[in-house]
């Protein structure tokens, strides 16, 4: 089951192909070599699609595609789109040290109420990381409005791609 956009970060789909993983790939690989305004990679059975490094900006995209077998005549594709993984671990990061803290002076907070000492420094830390998750959540979903287009080229390469006649 999909998931609305509007909720997800970073995201995904799957659809099955009327064409081999090897043929698809191949593809992929020939749009690498064809002129193209994005750079294409490929490992294994993933694909990568993302802008050249003059066109990036911070919240740039990347397509990430898995084309798996199935059988001879065809394959599954999953997509994902995200962040640079960089921009992604940074945000994966912030929010571990967020949590950290929170759980941190929960304790603390918890300590200092059993034994009956205060405690309103620490639920004041405890709510500003609340604010500050809210904030981070907020962020990333303004960088994928902001992308909103550049996610559309993406798109739009891949089906190019897999539409193109042989």
């Amino acid at each position: 089951m999909a998931l609305p956009n509007d909720i997800v970060l970073r995201p995904r789909f799957k659809f099955e192909l009327p064409k081999s993983n090897e043929a698809v790939l191949k593809d992929f690989e020939e749009a690498k070599t064809a002129q193209s305004d994005f750079i294409v990679s490929r490992i294994d059975d993933h694909v990568f699609i993302k802008f050249p490094t003059a066109k990036q900006h911070f919240w740039s995209p990347q397509l990430h595609l898995e084309i798996n077998e199935v059988s001879k005549e065809s394959c599954m594709l999953h997509g994902l789109f995200g962040p640079n993984p960089t921009v992604w671990t940074l945000f994966m990061f912030l929010h571990f040290v967020v949590a950290l803290v929170f759980v941190a002076f929960g304790i603390w907070a918890y300590s200092n109420w059993s034994l009956k000492q205060s405690y309103a420094v620490q639920l004041s830390v405890m709510f500003l990381m609340v604010v500050i998750w809210i904030a981070l959540y907020f962020a990333g979903s303004i960088g994928k409005a902001s992308s909103k287009k550049d996610m559309l080229a993406l798109n739009d390469f891949m089906n190019g791609v897999l539409n193109r006649e042989d």
